[in-house]
């Protein structure tokens, strides 16, 4: 017989629920956790003959000295990761900052079982994406023919390893400290294996060792070394061209074995004391859920609302990505203050250092976003650029981590005088005015650094294209920007006037090549008369790592100098809309062969615009300058849909140290710093419909764009704080003061907004004149 039940006893539960559904709620509601959405295998899918970003699974903290990563390729091989390929040979500590300028100081760890296996070929496991998880702060991964789950969590310093085993007597933990030259030992009375590796790549620096040190939770009842291919069973230490170690004991199934690892470039001391400031007493699970605070941190920064999954997804991946480079190469002594070692003299000093990253890619977008989202690293940043002048003479272009050989120009004045003028102070700024002008008035013992062709540039106003230095039109093109930027930090300084107006003058030099015939940039011979026969489609040769449609915009700091040399405004817009209608065609006769770059630009389906490399990447937002900054809002939203996706394959081409995530952070966010060491960020449009800055100095910028859509991408007006906005751009202290950019968005273009000369952004022919 069934009850009847009075009816407000029915209705009970439900007022009960009603009360606690919303507090529950409140308490299940999760904070924003961008470092979630980012995807470390973005730009994983790449080759040496063609890259969708030649990116590896990074796994650090922002900036932290050392990167981990799972290494799929030959050890040594520059292609660390691959996406398709099917085997992991280690787990590798990683300084590298691209496949080309591949690795230095690195060593890896694998855990095998069953036979003994410590070559790389023999120890290799087949695995799955499918039981692969990659965050910024953790790696994971099942190893198929160990039966072994791999996972590590990392420091600035140091890392975390857990291996998970099956039920065997034969576990064990291989460390691999490479070829070149290195040293291993084991110390099983305290489960302890260290040594060092010397290898290096791109740079030859002096007495060069990465010191490591690491710590097991289980003592190991089998050690071995081997060197090369030789396992040797009767000695704990190896010094040799190639050395590593074996520890063994036996597992339970599901047994969980730790690591703990750090490592030095100053001594095995400071590897130790790295080690127990960074791990102290912490499990794993403890600095997993610091590294992961930590990139919460540091991508909470900047706040994004209003999109796609996917575009979520892509600008918090490519925000992971402008976070790494250059990494610290300074640590923290006894006392907690900075100390590194140098690569120029093999020395250890007091102070900052950093390392692993060129200037022809990153002073474009990525050191101009950290002066404005995370000016204090750069602050440190410049401090370690002082030390690099007084200890190597001079400022590195690319460090890797000493003086490499790559790249043309001297864009570390850029770098320079960005940080200034966009307001970082407390370091000695006047030692590093010094180093730039060292380094624009002197050859380099290396092409590198320094200017190449410096005397004729300085005699005649341009590098020539027939004394046999390549790629000359290129650094005619960079010397004039870099001149111009060390105009701006000499006039911020209060330099004598006579070096400001020299610097004002050779910032002019890119007139000198000026083709009217053709309208475009040409290499000039000694005797004043162009290169020919001339081709624009011809890559490299005057140029580089592109033609002269690319480098033709290479006027930074001049646009509306261009305009006029072009014949006017209605000549240049012609001739920016041709980048993209022009068909693909390139002459790669100078390389013997396609290089990848002109397979981007050739697939990409945008004509010559060829967004995989750094020089065109400004050209876009040209159109600001010129009364058409209509076209700058549609191809920077094109160029985001098309070119970036949150996927293995998701660049188009090399991501290079941040720069190529910085100019999509930017663009998003509906803007770009077409003029560095210039405190203006002229605008495109804005892709989510809110975005929020958080700033250092504790304000807020943000950028409204409620109506934003895939249609809506034009602007049709502006405001700024509640005020009209008509300029084409918006200063740096407009941002740092905080307030409100609001942007009604729509379909169709507004051909009225922005089209007077006074919207135009800066240029030194209009401004200074």
């Amino acid at each position: 017989m069934k009850k009847l039940l009075h009816p407000l006893c029915l209705l009970l539960p439900i007022v009960i629920l009603a009360f606690l559904l919303p507090a529950q709620a409140q308490k299940n509601k999760h904070r924003f956790e961008p470092e979630e959405l980012a995807n470390p295998l973005m730009g994983t899918d790449s080759k040496v003959s063609l890259s969708n970003g030649n990116t590896y699974p990074a796994v650090a903290v922002p900036w932290g000295m050392n990167l981990w990563t799972a290494q799929t390729g030959k050890m040594g091989n520059g292609w660390a990761y691959t996406y398709d390929d099917d085997k992991i040979r280690g787990f590798k500590q990683t300084h590298q900052p691209s496949p080309w300028m591949n690795d230095y100081g690195q060593f890896a760890i694998m855990p095998v079982t069953g036979k003994l296996k410590f070559r790389e070929d023999d120890r290799a496991s087949w695995f799955s994406h499918k039981s692969e998880i990659a965050k910024p702060y953790y790696y994971s991964v099942y190893l198929a023919d160990h039966d072994v789950t791999t996972e590590f969590t990392p420091t600035e310093r140091a890392a975390q390893f857990r291996f998970t085993y099956p039920k065997s007597d034969s576990s064990f933990i291989v460390i691999d400290a490479l070829d070149k030259g290195s040293y291993i030992k084991v110390i099983p009375s305290e489960n302890k294996i260290i040594g060092y590796t010397t290898r290096t790549a791109r740079s030859n620096p002096k007495d060069f060792k990465n010191y490591f040190v690491i710590y097991t939770d289980k003592p190991f009842t089998v050690a071995y070394t081997w060197h090369d291919t030789t396992l040797v069973k009767n000695k704990l230490e190896q010094t040799a061209n190639h050395t590593g170690a074996i520890v063994g004991f036996k597992t339970a199934k599901g047994e969980k074995v730790t690591l703990r690892v750090a490592s030095s470039f100053i001594s095995m001391a400071q590897a130790e004391l790295n080690l127990k400031r960074e791990l102290a007493t912490d499990d794993f699970e403890t600095t997993k859920l610091k590294a992961k605070a930590l990139w919460n941190k540091a991508m909470s920064r900047i706040t994004v609302e209003g999109g796609t999954d996917e575009q979520l997804r892509t600008f918090y991946s490519c925000l992971y990505r402008t976070l790494f480079f250059p990494h610290k190469m300074y640590e923290l002594d006894a006392a907690g203050k900075p100390v590194h070692y140098s690569p120029y003299d093999g020395k250890t000093y007091a102070g900052y250092r950093f390392a692993g990253t060129g200037f022809w890619d990153t002073f474009r977008a990525l050191y101009p976003f950290l002066n404005l989202a995370y000016p204090s690293i750069n602050k440190e940043m410049q401090a370690g650029l002082v030390n690099d002048y007084k200890e190597g003479g001079w400022l590195p272009e690319w460090s890797s981590p000493g003086y490499a050989n790559i790249m043309i120009g001297n864009n570390s004045a850029s770098v320079v005088a960005d940080a200034y003028v966009k307001g970082l102070r407390d370091y000695d700024i006047n030692t590093l005015y010094e180093a730039l002008l060292h380094g624009a008035n002197n050859e380099g013992p290396i092409t590198a650094i320094g200017r190449a062709g410096v005397s004729f540039y300085n005699k005649l106003g341009y590098v020539p294209y027939d004394v046999k230095i390549n790629e000359n039109a290129a650094r005619t093109l960079e010397y004039a920007y870099d001149d111009f930027a060390i105009y701006q930090l000499a006039k911020a300084l209060k330099r004598p006037q006579a070096e400001i107006d020299l610097y004002a003058k050779r910032s002019q030099n890119y007139r000198n090549l000026y083709d009217p015939a053709t309208g475009l940039m040409r290499g000039k011979n000694q005797d004043g008369t162009f290169q020919s026969p001339f081709n624009p489609f011809k890559w490299g040769d005057a140029f580089t790592e592109g033609n002269s449609w690319h480098y033709s915009w290479s006027v930074f700091h001049d646009v509306q100098g261009l305009i006029d040399l072009m014949g006017g405004k209605q000549n240049f817009t012609a001739k920016l809309d041709s980048v993209f209608t022009l068909p693909p065609k390139y002459d790669e006769s100078y390389y013997g062969g396609v290089i990848h770059e002109i397979r981007e630009m050739q697939i990409a389906n945008m004509g010559q615009y060829a967004h995989g490399n750094q020089p065109i990447q400004h050209m876009i937002y040209l159109y600001n300058y010129a009364g058409q900054p209509w076209k700058a809002q549609y191809w920077a939203r094109e160029t985001m849909n098309r070119m970036y996706q949150p996927t293995p394959d998701g660049y188009c081409g090399d991501e290079d140290n941040g720069q190529t995530s910085a100019w999509y952070i930017f663009s998003a966010l509906g803007f770009y710093p077409v003029t560095p060491a210039v405190n203006q960020y002229v605008m495109g449009a804005p892709l989510f419909k809110k975005a929020t800055i958080q700033l250092e100095n504790g304000k807020k910028f943000v950028i409204e764009a409620p109506a934003n859509s895939q249609d809506n991408r034009y602007i049709q007006t502006a405001t700024l704080n509640g005020k009209k906005l008509e300029k084409n751009w918006i200063s740096h202290e407009d941002i740092m003061n905080g307030g409100k950019m609001k942007v009604k968005m729509g379909a169709a273009p507004n051909k009225n907004r922005g089209t007077k000369d006074e919207s135009a952004p800066y240029s030194f022919s209009k401004d200074e004149n």
